[in-house]
């Protein structure tokens, strides 16, 4: 991976296996990349590379796209102990992927078992906010080619940590109040978390007819109690969402087929994710946990609803690779996603789904060269296809009581080079250009039917990306250095933005809109040092200018805003880590190791910078720490583990007043 035309990194997730970490807090460590979560445990999440946010990003597992998979198998819940490594792509993205990522792609690679022995892997945490996760992997392959495997995890957490805001007053005479400027710190009341998930796999592994054919099936359950709208200063107290998931798959693999240097293969799934909303309460509520019974007998703290989504998504890939003398390499991928949403209200019995689904099919097509003369340079020319079908409602009346079913294509071509250089054995070059677009998603178009509200109509999001990247990677002796800097440039047009819209009731919501032009300038550097398997310390730092570059409003007016930054973005921040390891501690193959990481965000402008009154609100600047100690057991068959999360309760926020957890053990 680190040797490909790509700015792209592989990291190893087995260092991670003996801890609590899921797959979001690894890639935290990456440089560019921030996960910004809304809360604890089961939260909402947003992944942010260079830049690019949300769906920009593309998610995978063993290489097959995760839309549709529902919110069980977010990265933010997934173990690390679930894989083997995970392959971060930023920027330029190879047709492999066959995706309309335009920010980056996350590949993560389960484990292959091919061992003719039995394996069991298995570990259970607790910690603070009675939080309980567990994760268990069986497996086996047979003499005779046919293997199994099957992997379950949950997580639990109450997250009832303390935050810090106003808290709404109810007065006497049926009003309230909220003294913004008095803060109170209060304890979460009703946002308990929890998730099940199960899969399994079987078929056969290195037969003469195939590489890998199996047969797949997961299942995952979840239920989140829902404690606060888009904004901290809405709370609620009987809100709460479940959500179901079955998905068979098909997985087929063979290296040269029919002749040699072909290689070949295809993946198919079938989602049926089944979504409940509730919010029927008849209380309101305030920070304290305090109710009373909401005005005139109305019902539903956001919105009154009792609504099930059911959600069926097919995606299929099929891709080929074709080698010639281990020099020319012709990759050809597709992707096929079809999805379709019916929701019914279940408030009145009898009820029947909406006669108007929501609908959206994609295809995306790649065509790649790479040319590989020798282990010096090699370079890869491509060429992407988009194609995007949507159909869904849309109001005819203000009143919402009349809808028309709507219908729209798109279709886009993209293109792209990539190279890289070896100028040293030790010093690596890479650049990197790609003419790329980014389907709206399911969610933009057609929202979440709670909170975020869609717009079918949105536009695509197109952008020229640019990549430099230099690493110098030297083993002397017992010691070796990493380094690595990277240049990022996008030129972006119909950025797709989430912003907080205000409803009435001083309520919130979010929607997505286009922005004309955004404009990315930065730079990443990292750092690592290892001292033989004693010591390991490293970190990376990430300044990224995310700028509106619409100078003039449709009117033709100088815009406000132009050259502004982008609000609610983190722009700077920076992580590091120390790890030392003291082997054969007790008895020979024991392991204590001792671990230390922090990460650092300087504050950035909640709104526009350039717009408002002086006194303008930013998310503040945060420093965090985390620490930790294991002990490895003949040969790490056993491990135990403490780690305190936010050693020094630094208060920390990802997105708008939502804040995150302080210090929290496990």
């Amino acid at each position: 991976i680190n040797e490909s035309p790509f700015n792209a990194v592989a990291i190893d997730a087995k260092i991670q296996h003996n801890s609590t970490a899921n797959i979001s807090g690894m890639l935290n460590k990456v440089s560019g990349m921030r996960i910004r979560e809304t809360g604890g445990v089961g939260s909402d999440m947003q992944i942010r590379m260079d830049g690019f946010s949300g769906k920009h990003v593309k998610v995978f597992i063993d290489g097959v796209p995760q839309d549709g998979v529902g919110q069980s198998f977010g990265i933010n819940n997934i173990p690390a102990n679930y894989a083997e490594r995970v392959e971060v792509y930023k920027g330029v993205v190879p047709v492999e992927f066959g995706t309309d990522a335009i920010g980056g792609v996350i590949n993560i690679v389960t484990k292959k078992g091919s061992s003719k022995k039995w394996d069991l892997d298995a570990s259970y945490s607790y910690g603070s906010f009675n939080t309980h996760k567990s994760y268990f992997n069986f497996g086996h392959t047979l003499d005779n080619g046919f293997t199994y495997e099957i992997n379950a995890f949950q997580n639990y957490s109450d997250n009832n940590y303390k935050v810090d805001t106003p808290v709404k007053e109810f007065l006497p005479d049926g009003g309230s109040s909220t003294n913004k400027s008095k803060i109170e710190r209060v304890k979460r009341f009703h946002d308990t978390y929890h998730n099940e998930n199960v899969s399994a796999k079987a078929g056969f592994v290195n037969k003469p007819w195939t590489d890998r054919l199996l047969f797949g099936i997961k299942y995952s359950q979840s239920h989140q109690d829902i404690q606060t709208g888009v904004r901290q200063e809405v709370v609620f107290g009987a809100k709460y969402r479940t959500g179901q998931s079955i998905m068979p798959s098909l997985e087929y693999q063979k290296r040269n087929l029919f002749t040699k240097g072909l290689d070949i293969t295809l993946t198919t799934n079938y989602n049926n994710n089944n979504v409940e909303n509730v919010d029927t309460a008849t209380y309101e509520y305030n920070w304290r946990g305090e109710k009373r019974p909401l005005r005139s007998g109305a019902a539903g703290e956001q919105s009154y609803m009792h609504l099930k989504s059911v959600s069926d998504n097919w995606n299929g890939t099929f891709s080929a690779r074709y080698r010639i003398h281990n020099i020319h390499r012709f990759t050809f991928n597709h992707i096929y996603n079809s999805f379709t949403r019916s929701n019914k209200s279940l408030l009145v019995a009898g009820s029947n789904y909406d006669p108007i689904p929501k609908e959206t099919i994609k295809n995306v097509s790649g065509l790649s060269y790479q040319i590989m003369p020798n282990e010096k340079w090699n370079a890869s020319l491509f060429g992407k296809y988009y194609n995007q079908y949507v159909s869904g409602p849309m109001a005819r009346t203000s009143t919402m009581d009349d809808f028309v079913k709507v219908t729209k294509s798109t279709n886009s071509t993209g293109y792209g080079a990539a190279g890289t250089y070896f100028i040293l054995p030790s010093l690596q070059a890479k650049l990197s250009y790609e003419k790329v677009y980014r389907l709206p998603t399911n969610n933009e178009m057609f929202g979440d039917e709670d909170l975020e509200s869609g717009d079918i109509a949105i536009k695509p999001k197109s952008s020229n990306n640019f990549n430099v990247n230099l690493s110098f990677d030297k083993s002397m002796g017992q010691h070796a250095i990493y380094l690595e800097g990277g240049l990022v440039y996008r030129d972006i047009k119909d950025y797709i933005q989430r912003n907080i819209t205000g409803l009435s009731g001083g309520k919130y919501g979010a929607a997505f809109v286009n922005h004309g032009k955004v404009l990315t300038k930065g730079y990443t550097l990292t750092a690592r040092y290892n001292l033989s398997n004693i010591l390991s310390i490293g970190g990376n730092f990430t300044n990224i200018n995310i700028r509106d570059n619409v100078a003039t409003t449709l009117t033709g007016a100088p815009s406000n805003t132009y050259k502004a930054r982008m609000p609610n973005v983190p722009y700077l921040f920076a992580n590091g880590d120390i790890a030392y390891y003291k082997h054969n501690l007790g008895a020979k193959g024991n392991t204590l190791t001792v671990s230390y990481d922090n990460f650092f965000v300087k504050k950035f402008p909640l709104r526009s910078e350039v717009l408002g009154s002086a006194g303008k609100s930013y998310v503040p600047t945060q420093f965090s720490h985390n620490a930790s100690i294991s002990y490895s057991m003949k040969e790490g068959k056993y491990n135990l583990s403490v780690e305190c999360i936010n050693l020094t309760d630094a208060k920390l926020y990802d997105n708008f007043s939502l804040q995150k957890a302080g210090r929290a053990v496990y």
